[in-house]
């Protein structure tokens, strides 16, 4: 089975390109930050190369820019090439099949009814709480899983 699952930010806006046969496709590089650090060291940061194609590259590209955080679930894929000094390498690529949201709505923006997006068009009232907004769950109950 190959599967992957990422979550990261977008290092730059992913661009729309097509194929000479009219086929969608976008490449872009999600920033993951690792979840270990040495003692008195930050979290390291990998840099992943994702390729998406047709109706998910089209959802990339207009809904997602720089800096947004993005779910990215799909396969390995290895490609083997000659560099220009002759030394075979091999690389290493996501293939995306599902994209998703993560961020949250203020930081992502909002959409309206056409499914257009715009930064401008979070609401108000999902622009923050505070401790007072939130009641506490009793801990003495039994959970139901």
């Amino acid at each position: 089975m190959n599967k992957i699952v990422i979550m990261g930010r977008l290092t730059a806006a992913p661009e729309l390109r097509t194929t000479p046969n009219g086929i969608s496709v976008t490449r872009f590089t999600v920033a993951v930050q690792r979840d270990y650090a040495k003692p008195s060291e930050e979290r390291a940061t990998d840099f992943l190369d994702v390729v998406a194609w047709r109706g998910t590259a089209e959802f990339v590209t207009k809904y997602f820019t720089k800096g947004s955080m993005i779910a990215v679930a799909g396969s390995l894929q290895t490609n083997s090439y000659v560099d220009k000094n002759g030394i075979n390498r091999k690389g290493f690529e996501i293939v995306a099949d599902n994209v998703y949201f993560t961020g949250s709505k203020r930081e992502n923006g909002s959409y309206s009814q056409d499914n257009s997006y715009s930064q401008n068009d979070a609401p108000a009232a999902y622009s923050g709480g505070s401790a007072g907004d939130f009641e506490a769950i009793p801990t003495d109950d039994d959970l139901p899983f």
